[in-house]
């Protein structure tokens, strides 16, 4: 099953959803291969958890992608397609 498939069913209100596409920007900006090593206690899953948390209310069959693409969004930002990471993370949104 694709992220996009998982996601098909899964609505949110557009305004979580740019949060959402604000927070892993927020978070990729300040992301770097070693920033376990400079701060102690430090996971990605924190990133992750802060970009997905106005979304919560998804569940886990719809989080569990998206947790995936963040993380991705987060560690990658520099090489990922940005515009399919927006339009995948708007394609939950009611309008």
């Amino acid at each position: 099953m694709n992220n996009a498939t998982a996601w098909e069913d899964t609505m949110i209100d557009v305004r979580d959803a740019d949060e959402v596409i604000y927070r892993v920007s927020v978070a990729a900006f300040a992301h770097y291969p070693e920033k376990s090593n400079a701060e102690p206690g430090y996971t990605i899953d924190e990133d992750v958890d802060w970009a997905i948390e106005p979304v919560r209310a998804l569940g886990p069959d719809a989080l569990q992608p998206l947790r995936a693409r963040v993380r991705e969004a987060i560690e990658h930002a520099f090489t990922m397609d940005r515009q399919a990471f927006i339009h995948e993370v708007r394609s939950l949104a009611t309008e």
